[in-house]
């Protein structure tokens, strides 16, 4: 088992080395661009732009069909199985399925944009953002697919060089002229959906020549598409569900209140998306990998991957929210000015919904694997009704403190709910004693030294870094006097070396002396 665990492990090293640094410049650029919409044009703009996007988000994962997850699954377990011709089919079928479903979503947003707007939201500024955004539905739904595809086969650089680095970065370059020419903000809008478009067309250049295993043919009508989408489907409603989830809070202060305070809200939301970073990078080439492994029936090797995984993406993950939930004054102060510091309690609350998801890891992903994708989307169902219930109780009374509850309460019950099927099912669980020695030991640590100086201090905007640096130092000294370093890290150490091309010889020297 450990050869076969240690194998997978190396791929999804080397596979997260570059999905994570990919990642970390996507969340850079987007982040940037958010702040240079927050500084650059006024609060209630920042708001319509923050609902529009989340809506043609919501779009686009409709208009995706479940394919953008399904296709990576079912190439992979086809693979697995060396069966060449469904591995072709499901390529056909994602593309031709999700490229004629996104231009009907797109028709739809841009007929119906005056009624969201006026009848739903009440900001009628809103419709001409939305009209703009949906003629990108197509393009943007085209690069996921693509990016799923390659993902199948265990190659994400496609994904990393066009999703994360050309879509994301084209938004801000394109942004800066605008706001240096002071043109106006329908302008700013313009420029984001140029940078998906572009991004579309470039991709889709780069398959026709680079990807030999996109049929040259695409029937209309193959065994393929109803298989795909039996599979798929019940993805979408989990995808959808889960978006919905997550968004509700900004769809529903965007209803209840002012774009005013949709705009306070999204300063906080993505300054606490970055702590899903490592999650998000280790799921990527995860799910390939464990659909290969459960193809071939390796359940411990799935258990202990899940395992490994999960120890990294939250040793990753939590120095960054220690950061954010105890400074979220200075954080916010610092990116987007101090009109944003009122939402420093929304995103304290946020940061810990998001290191939550990082501390049991890929649970719904690994249901997703094993086939369970109908008792994830019923656990689905439970979670978006309880988060929307909580949003219309909280919102009225308590703005974005109680989006921000909502979210958290959502978060927890759908981790809950993920992470007990699993183990029933499976016996499959992230928690060894490797795992939460540091984690207990370096929040001991760490809020006894806030507590005894929190007082004797102001942060200043110039000591975060060396804050977030001091959080690294402590938690890995935690790892290493606890002794939690298990074999398996090695491994994984050895895989990020060679991807890298970096030397760690002094660094592999002092872990094998806890391990």
């Amino acid at each position: 088992m450990s050869e076969i665990v240690n194998q997978s492990l190396q791929k999804i090293a080397k596979g997260t080395a570059i999905v994570f640094f990919s990642s970390m410049i996507s969340m850079l650029f987007a982040f940037g661009g958010r702040v240079l919409m927050a500084r650059f044009f006024s609060q209630s703009e920042f708001g319509i732009f923050s609902l529009a996007l989340v809506i043609l988000n919501i779009a686009v994962i409709i208009s995706t069909l479940g394919f953008q997850q399904g296709t990576t699954r079912q190439i992979a377990y086809y693979r697995g199985k060396a069966d060449e011709a469904k591995v072709q089919g499901v390529i056909s079928s994602s593309l031709k399925i999700a490229i004629l479903a996104s231009i009907v979503l797109a028709l739809v947003l841009f007929f119906s944009s005056n009624i969201v707007s006026t009848r739903i939201f009440h900001e009628p500024e809103l419709a001409s953002t939305l009209k703009i955004f949906s003629i990108a539905i197509p393009f943007f739904v085209l690069i996921n697919i693509l990016a799923s595809i390659f993902r199948g086969f265990d190659d994400v650089k496609p994904k990393a060089y066009f999703y994360d680095i050309l879509m994301s970065g084209l938004f801000p370059l394109l942004l800066l002229p605008v706001i240096l020419l002071g043109l106006s903000f329908s302008t700013s809008i313009y420029a984001f959906s140029t940078s998906i478009i572009l991004t579309g067309i470039a991709f889709a250049v780069f398959t026709l020549k680079a990807a030999p295993f996109i049929p040259r043919r695409y029937p209309i009508i193959s065994p393929a598409d109803k298989e795909l989408l039996l599979f798929s489907l019940p993805l979408l409603g989990i995808f959808l569900l889960g978006s919905i989830s997550s968004w509700t809070d900004t769809l529903m202060l965007g209803y209840f209140k002012t774009a005013e305070v949709v705009g306070l809200y999204n300063a906080a939301v993505p300054l606490a998306q970055l702590i899903s970073v490592i999650l998000a990078s280790m799921g990527f080439i995860y799910v390939p990998i464990a659909s290969q492994l459960y193809s071939q029936n390796l359940m411990a090797e799935i258990k202990r991957t899940y395992q490994v995984i999960t120890k990294w993406i939250f040793s990753a993950s939590f120095p960054l929210f220690l950061l954010l939930f105890l400074f979220p004054e200075a954080i916010l102060s610092f990116f987007f000015g101090t009109g944003y510091t009122e939402a420093a309690m929304a995103l304290r609350i946020l940061s810990l919904g998001f290191v939550l998801n990082a501390f049991v890891g890929e649970n719904a992903w690994t249901l997703i694997v094993l086939g369970k994708t109908r008792l994830v989307m019923l656990g689905g169902v439970l979670v978006t009704g309880l988060n929307v219930a909580l949003n219309i109780a909280l919102i009225p009374r308590w703005g974005i403190i109680g989006a921000a509850i909502a979210l958290l309460i959502a978060y927890l019950a759908a981790n809950i709910f993920c992470s007990v099927m699993l183990y029933q099912l499976y016996r499959i669980h992230p928690f060894t004693k490797n795992y939460l020695k540091p984690l207990l030991a370096c929040s001991i640590i760490i809020a006894s030294i806030y507590t005894l100086t929190r007082n004797l201090y102001v942060v200043n905007h110039w000591m975060l870094p060396l804050i977030f640096v001091l959080f690294l130092v402590v938690y890995g000294l935690c790892l290493l006097l606890t002794k939690s370093f298990d074999k398996e890290d090695i491994m994984m150490l050895l895989a990020i070396e060679d991807r890298l091309g970096m030397n760690l010889t002094a660094i592999k020297r002092i872990l094998r002396r806890f391990v």
